[in-house]
């Protein structure tokens, strides 16, 4: 199969092998600020009602980033580290959608009259677990709930398992309304996907994004991971064969973290075939390699676009964000998450539901909206947050773009965290001046080690600080 050979304009990033191996750690993702780990089980539904107003507060709306979970699948995947029920008893479906409208009236009416959705996401577990029917019926009640703009303002999107649905199932989520989709590969090699029980054959895969293309997707995306059980170098090039050819407009490209102490599905994983050290290095370096040459632009940690493509449009103008769902084009919107173990960013505070279905019933019976825990952020909180998007969207910061509380000195507010950012800057990884920081282009595999020099609670005391054993390395 012929590999198409375009070489991009200008470089997007920089593999330098001996800086990533002696400077990959353990660190967060920073899909939030502050993490995850960090939100408190204290947090209730009045915090949560504040955080609305606050955005009522704000006298002009931004539209709203709507995400369902839907958390079941049919088989597991030993790699995955979703929130996710594994179950061929559709009928659980059923209960799990009436108690999500359940909970999606309740957000509406708390949303009355700002309640404008520019992004809509479907994750989980598989979304398509649902049926046509039951799809529409979500969809059309998130409709009567929520103001959507029009197909061309707004961004739809929806992950696929392409083993579980057909050509015909693609065009009738286009007809539903979505304009953006997902499809998972993770690996082509059968060895691998029989390691990680995800058979998937490449010629199923390739007539449902053929589908997806035919039925006018504005964006198609798919799904790699390296550093798999039996993966290696060689193997791997086929895999990025296929994916180049079929030229989707994004490309995700995760680094596999084996974590069974966290994620039980894991600890079916045979440690003994999965990549060492090296071995996932120079994977990563293929597929960098690979992806650029190929005319794709990084984006940043794992994602590549083409050029044309919304997403790295979005980064060349300023307006890129990242999320809980990775990078978005929405920058402003405040997040409203619905469904089991979901995580909704609202008014300056982050808020968690219940991540187990029987507790997720239990609140909605109760009434209540099934929160968990949260966090609402400090000002500091905010100012951070800020500044690690910026780094991680843009790879470059502009002091007079923060609002520093006191208008102190960027310099004398952010003194320690500089000092951390010293010896990166002294490797060539980014340049500080009065002004801001810049990312190099070397830098920017490494953006997490950047970030992670302004997580104040990273560098708080151990004993209030985050294991650092609940995250991945940073490559």
């Amino acid at each position: 199969m012929s590999t198409p050979k375009v070489i991009p304009l200008t470089p997007s990033v920089e593999f330098d092998a001996a800086l990533v191996r002696k400077l990959n750690q353990m660190g967060p993702r920073y899909t939030s600020y502050p993490t995850a780990d960090r939100f408190a089980k204290g947090y209730a539904q009045q915090q949560y009602e504040e955080a609305v107003k606050r955005v009522r507060a704000r006298g002009t709306p931004s539209g709203l980033s709507l995400y369902i979970h839907i958390p079941f699948c049919e088989s597991l995947c030993y790699y995955c580290a979703c929130n996710k029920i594994i179950t061929q008893d559709h009928s659980k479906a059923v209960t799990y959608l009436d108690y999500l409208r359940r909970e999606i009236a309740m957000q509406a009416r708390l949303f009355d009259g700002i309640n404008q959705v520019d992004q809509l996401h479907f994750g989980g577990g598989t979304p398509t677990y649902l049926t046509d029917q039951q799809m529409d019926g979500l969809l059309a009640y998130l409709r009567q709930h929520f103001d959507f703009v029009s197909d061309a303002e707004g961004e739809f999107s929806v992950e696929v398992d392409p083993r579980t649905v057909t050509p015909q199932r693609i065009h009738t989520l286009r007809r539903q309304g979505f304009n953006r989709i997902s499809l998972g590969i993770q690996d082509f090699d059968p060895e691998v996907q029989q390691a990680v029980n995800r058979i998937q054959p490449y010629e199923q895969t390739i007539a449902v994004l053929e589908a997806a293309r035919a039925a006018r997707f504005r964006s198609i995306s798919v799904d790699l991971i390296y550093g798999l059980p039996k993966q290696t170098v060689a193997s791997m090039g086929p895999t990025l064969d296929k994916v180049i050819a079929a030229r989707p407009d994004r490309i995700a490209i995760y680094n596999y973290a084996h974590m069974p102490h966290l994620f039980k599905a894991q600890r079916l994983i045979d440690a003994d075939t999965l990549p060492d050290g090296e071995t996932k290095l120079e994977m990563l370096g293929l597929c960098i390699a690979r992806l650029t040459a190929a005319g794709y632009v990084y984006i940043g940690m794992d994602h590549f676009a083409l050029p044309e493509d919304d997403l790295a449009r979005s980064q060349v103008e300023g307006e890129l964000h990242r999320n809980f769902q990775g990078y978005s084009t929405h920058a402003d919107a405040d997040m409203v998450a619905l469904g089991v173990s979901a995580i909704s960013d609202v008014g300056g505070s982050y808020s968690q539901n219940e991540k187990v279905l029987s507790a997720y019933y239990e609140r909605l019976d109760a009434g209540q909206l099934p929160i968990a825990r949260g966090i609402d952020l400090t000002e500091d909180d905010l100012l951070r947050r800020s500044v690690i998007g910026k780094l991680m969207c843009d790879f470059e910061l502009n002091y007079a773009d923060l609002a520093i509380p006191g208008k102190q000195d960027p310099a004398d507010y952010f003194a320690a965290d500089l000092a951390r950012l010293k010896p990166l800057e002294e490797q060539g990884l980014l340049t500080v001046d009065g002004d801001g920081i810049k990312v190099l282009m070397r830098g920017r595999l490494l953006i997490r080690n950047v970030c992670m020099a302004f997580d104040s609670y990273l560098h708080a005391p151990r004993e209030e600080g985050p294991s650092p054993i609940r995250y991945s390395r940073t490559i």
